[in-house]
């Protein structure tokens, strides 16, 4: 039977605890069973999250709904025929710490049918969308890399579906990257937060990071905190799911370990903005010294 790739039905916020981690109002673990999983509790209006895990051989057939989706290869390849068109072949890393990823953006009301050619892992981040265009292929040499921060928050990049680095690329909400925090550094720092559209300073965006950790014994730290005092300190490890609908956010990597996430954004538009924590603002100032010093 047909199903739809992503789950459009939220859930409220849990009260907030510090005994575990699903009653986190900001944080939960997906399942990472094969087949499709989704999240287990989604404090956002508008974005959403399935992972995809298919064997070799298996598929999965659903649609895509009145949501538009970035099915973004983790790792594996996979045929996919979005809408009647075939699209062979997509995907080549072997997982998220080897290379830049291919993507497929699969439109709102599509047809989809993913063939796993390897064992294959699929992120699914989408957004409600009513824009009417076809489907198509991000290939790894369209997706922009760089560097962000300097020092210890310093980070590297990947920008896979943004109107910065693909303006080409139709979209109606979403936005996608990856970025990779080495061990002991910062990522997002300053934190920052997406609250109120007030252009150019800060866009009102909606924001998940979906994180694996390598070696993948190891962990980070996530922080997510409010402007009227709520905050949320969780270990991270492979399959965590920061959840922002609002509140300032980031995140540190444990000594020895890289952590990874993908990046995603919905709000009304999509030119970015962010407002950083004015208490910590000053750190991003220092970053032109830092890297003149070669750090």
């Amino acid at each position: 039977m047909d199903q739809p790739l992503v789950t459009t039905a939220h859930r409220p916020h849990h009260p907030a605890s510090r005994k575990v981690t699903m009653d986190y109002r900001y944080h939960c673990t997906i399942p990472a069973a094969d087949g499709r999983n989704t999240l287990p509790v989604n404090p956002c209006r508008l974005l959403d999250f399935t992972l995809l895990r298919l064997s070799a051989g298996e598929s999965w057939t659903g649609g895509s709904g009145d949501r538009e989706i970035l099915a973004v290869i983790l790792g594996g390849t996979a045929n996919f025929t979005v809408a009647g068109r075939d699209f062979p072949q997509v995907g080549q890393r072997p997982d998220v710490f080897s290379g830049k990823p291919h993507s497929v953006y699969l439109p709102a009301g599509s047809s989809v049918t993913v063939e796993a050619v390897t064992a294959v892992e699929i992120a699914l981040p989408s957004a409600p969308s009513e824009l009417a265009t076809d489907p198509y292929v991000i290939a790894p040499e369209q997706v922009a890399g760089g560097r962000w921060g300097a020092a210890n928050f310093g980070r590297t990049y990947h920008q896979i579906l943004t109107e910065i680095s693909q303006p080409e690329l139709p979209a109606r909400r979403l936005i996608v990257g990856e970025t990779y925090t080495p061990s002991g550094n910062w990522s997002t720092y300053p934190p920052h937060r997406h609250k109120v559209d007030d252009l150019p300073a800060e866009a009102a965006h909606e924001e998940m990071y979906y994180y694996r950790v390598s070696p993948a014994n190891g962990f980070g730290i996530s922080r997510v905190y409010t402007d009227d005092g709520y905050e949320e300190n969780v270990t991270i490890r492979d399959h965590v799911m920061q959840m922002m609908p609002e509140g300032y956010h980031t995140v540190v990597s444990a000594p020895g370990y890289t952590t990874y996430f993908l990046w995603f954004l919905a709000g009304t538009q999509r030119t970015q903005g962010a407002r950083e924590d004015a208490d910590l603002a000053w750190v991003g100032q220092t970053v032109p010294t830092l890297r003149g010093l070669g750090l």
